[in-house]
């Protein structure tokens, strides 16, 4: 264990990104709090939590349920003696054109995606202004800039969280308040996600390569838990590339997305469709009693580090050497300066 045994809070804890990050925290030896509505994911999750040293609370909630939220981040107030840190990370979707999405199916991404970040947050800052202390991590995407066609309710939340953080991030600015808000912009993980969700296109939903592997994505949450005074971290050289050329030439970047993000979202080798929901509803591993684990089905091709990532976790590092490497050069330019 290294520094402070914190009180966590990861929602969406039974599989992908969620269930790296919980073991990620656990690793350290925190105690954690795994919230989803996965029953059968939260028990996996939990024991491998204890497995890597940590402690876990099980706590089956559906973060739409606001009510249900702030009870549950009572009970691991109750249980831990306080919340240092909240993951809002829960969240479901829809790949389909958006006409044919229905309003109910659009509607429930929402309150998910979007407005279950939103619940998250009050509900840890109800636990963590009267403390003045606390750090709450917002799990983004390069999609909370960048929209991509088939994914208009995720990527419509996700711009959602982005505006909500930052004004939340100003109000604690303006109150002087010691509880911190970042973000973390994620690229393409490799998660059972695309197993899960609701499918409407006639190939297997896949991830736009390149695909990184969801502890990738745990290790930077981890790390901006710790240096939250950093208003967001982006992970993922394509995340990178993504928002640059965004900001650059988003005209031109719709056009290419026109053209490719209809089969680089879709496994061309694959035709099966998703026939249900998927996790929409009701938990994706509810009637058949199956645990998802963290991976997803394209560990083959998924990229277990990302130099982005790196550089962000070792900024200080990185200036420190520079630092030292500029002086050392000044000093052998002026001898051989005096010398000549």
């Amino acid at each position: 264990m290294t520094g402070r045994r914190r009180a966590v809070v990861v929602t969406g804890a039974s599989g992908g990104v969620g269930r790296a990050t919980a073991v990620a925290f656990a690793a350290r030896g925190d105690r954690v709090a795994l919230l989803a509505r996965g029953r059968e994911g939260l028990g996996a999750a939990a024991e491998e939590v204890r497995r890597v040293g940590g402690e876990a609370l099980v706590v089956p909630v559906d973060v739409a349920d606001a009510r249900a939220v702030e009870d549950a981040a009572q009970q691991v107030a109750d249980a831990f003696g306080r919340i240092d840190v909240w993951v809002n990370n829960a969240f479901t979707g829809v790949f389909a054109r958006f006409t044919d999405i229905a309003p109910d199916e659009f509607r429930r991404v929402t309150e998910v995606t979007y407005l279950g970040y939103v619940f998250g947050t009050r509900a840890a800052l109800r636990h963590m202004r009267p403390a003045n202390h606390g750090t709450i991590v917002q799990v983004g995407s390069a999609l909370a800039y960048r929209g991509i066609p088939l994914q208009s309710a995720y990527c419509g939340a996700k711009h959602a969280i982005q505006g909500f953080n930052e004004s939340l991030r100003c109000e604690l600015m303006h109150e002087r308040s010691r509880v911190r808000t970042t973000m973390v912009q994620l690229p393409a993980l490799n998660t059972p996600q695309f197993d899960w969700v609701l499918n409407r296109m006639p190939g297997r939903a896949r991830p736009v390569a390149p695909v990184y592997q969801p502890e990738v994505a745990a290790r930077a949450i981890v790390h901006a838990a710790g240096h939250a005074r950093r208003r967001e971290y982006w992970v993922g050289g394509s995340t990178v590339a993504t928002l640059i050329a965004n900001a650059v030439a988003p005209g031109l970047l719709d056009r290419y997305l026109a053209r490719t993000g209809f089969d680089a979202q879709q496994d061309a080798r694959d035709k099966a469709r998703h026939d249900g929901a998927g996790n929409l509803w009701t938990p994706a591993d509810g009637p058949h009693g199956h645990d998802f684990g963290a991976h997803g089905r394209f560990d083959a091709e998924s990229q277990p580090g990302s130099a982005e990532e790196w550089i962000s976790r070792n900024r200080a590092r990185i200036g420190a050497g520079l630092l030292a490497g500029g002086l050392g050069a000044a000093v052998t330019a002026e001898a051989l300066r005096r010398r000549g």
